[in-house]
């Protein structure tokens, strides 16, 4: 029998912890290879962990409701003869992992996640110049961080430029947590020496709440306090405008009726307006490449793939926001079954952490509940989200080459928010009314 270290997977890209949900055995129990051990949960989704050998759940180093770093043993399984070896070798790829974590981003500085939760551009390099610094230098580190160093640097609001280019003394010129610390004495003295003053709390407190008449606490779920956090984060980071403009589907409205009983039967899956959307915003996106972007102190990182998240209202009343990969890639048959599919799967809890990450952009459809229309709230870290409000037959001023008359048009309106940092008035404008246009162009003899 051997004794083998059950790790807290990498769950992603710019994923560095997660919280114990649930163990679904106990210390004692039989547990099969790839049976699910525990539930956790992340920033984006919950998901399961598997066992990677066949044995005996000796002892859980985590407890419900705790929070463990990627990479962290969490639980020590006695395996059974011969499922032995192969845990082993599961157990150094954890570590090779952990060493050297797969989210962790080139040292070209471009940044790809979808975080709908604070960004923390400290987890990488700013630039290469300082990521290639030579091993062990004044100059820098390797680029390579372990949980650890990733988490102390988020929690310590370390600037991009500023982690890359601390010494680090680890092997091969890693950065280690002594080197962390280290510098976080030395910068903590030089702001003493510089300010002697204690720091003042940039908000007041919040006064206490006094209830009167009848009145029902309820206490916030986990994902529903993250999301709380997220919005208030985003709101504090950007400089956030919204524009509007009116929108002309109806040749959209009666492509779509023309077509959705032979597509259904045809692909299996229904079309909806959803992938419509998304197929004219990624096509606009090609020419208006800030858009598709995300800011890192001084730096603009222009994004090459498009990829659209799409808010989803869950059964709790919650939101999530799975994402489309290389939107612009697909077509109208892609998009349909993407949407359908990551939709359903949200509803049912069962994305992955990967369905979650890498967005550039987002398309929430407000309409859907009736809304005419609604400023919303920058995904962080992108710059920009669209919503959509619900269709309506209005009456129009229609202006043809016999003069201007009035047609029933089914009308929606658009609304536009994005970060004045870096997207001026103009360029807002003129990338919604390019939307505008991609949408009242559409050919209703369009074949999918």
């Amino acid at each position: 029998m051997a004794l083998i270290e059950l790790k807290m997977p990498a769950l992603g890209e710019g994923i560095i912890e997660a919280t114990v949900l649930k163990w679904l055995k106990q210390p004692g129990e039989q547990v099969q290879e790839e049976e699910m051990v525990l539930e956790i949960a992340t920033d984006k989704v919950d998901s399961e962990v598997p066992s990677t050998v066949t044995g005996v759940i000796k002892e859980v180093l985590f407890q419900e409701n705790q929070v463990a770093p990627v990479g962290a043993t969490i639980a020590l399984i006695e395996a059974e003869t011969g499922s032995a070896e192969a845990g082993a070798a599961d157990i150094k790829a954890t570590e090779n992992k952990a060493d050297n974590p797969p989210d962790q981003i080139e040292a070209t500085g471009e940044d790809s996640s979808d975080e709908p939760v604070p960004y923390v551009p400290a987890l990488a390099p700013a630039a290469p110049a300082a990521a290639s610094a030579a091993p062990g230098d004044a100059g820098g580190n390797n680029g390579f961080y372990s949980p650890l160093v990733m988490s102390i640097a988020a929690k310590e609001g370390i600037a991009a430029a500023d982690l890359a280019n601390i010494a680090g003394t680890g092997n091969e010129g890693r950065l280690t947590k002594k080197d962390l610390l280290a510098y976080l004495a030395g910068r903590g003295a030089t702001s003493a020496g510089v300010n002697a003053a204690p720091a003042q709390p940039s908000h007041a407190p919040t006064p206490a709440v006094n209830f009167t008449g009848e009145t029902e606490v309820i206490q916030m779920d986990r994902m529903r306090k993250l999301i709380a956090k997220h919005m208030k984060d985003s709101q504090n980071s950007n400089a956030t405008v919204t524009s509007f403009a009116e929108v002309d589907v109806t040749n959209m409205v009666k492509w779509r009726e023309k077509v959705k009983k032979d597509f259904e039967a045809r692909e299996k899956t229904k079309i909806t307006f959803t992938p419509l959307f998304i197929d004219c915003v990624a096509r606009t996106i090609k020419h208006f490449p800030y858009i598709n972007s995300s800011v890192d102190g001084d730096n603009i990182i222009l994004k090459k793939n498009i990829n659209i998240g799409m808010a989803t209202a869950l059964p709790s009343g919650n939101l999530i926001v799975p994402v489309i990969k290389n939107a612009d890639h697909l077509n109208l048959v892609g998009l349909s079954k993407a949407v359908n599919d990551l939709a359903s799967r949200a509803r049912n809890n069962q994305l992955k952490p990967t369905d979650t990450q890498e967005g550039t952009f987002t398309l929430t459809n407000v309409g859907s509940f009736g809304s005419l229309g609604g400023t919303p709230i920058i995904t962080q870290p992108q710059v920009a989200i669209l919503a959509i409000g619900t269709i309506k037959k209005r009456p129009v001023v229609i202006e043809t080459q016999m003069g201007d008359t009035i047609g029933i048009r089914h009308i929606m309106i658009l609304s536009l928010s994005y970060d004045h940092r870096i997207i001026d008035g103009a360029m807002g404008s003129l990338f919604l009314d390019a939307i505008v246009k991609e949408i009242e162009n559409w050919d209703v003899n369009k074949k999918y």
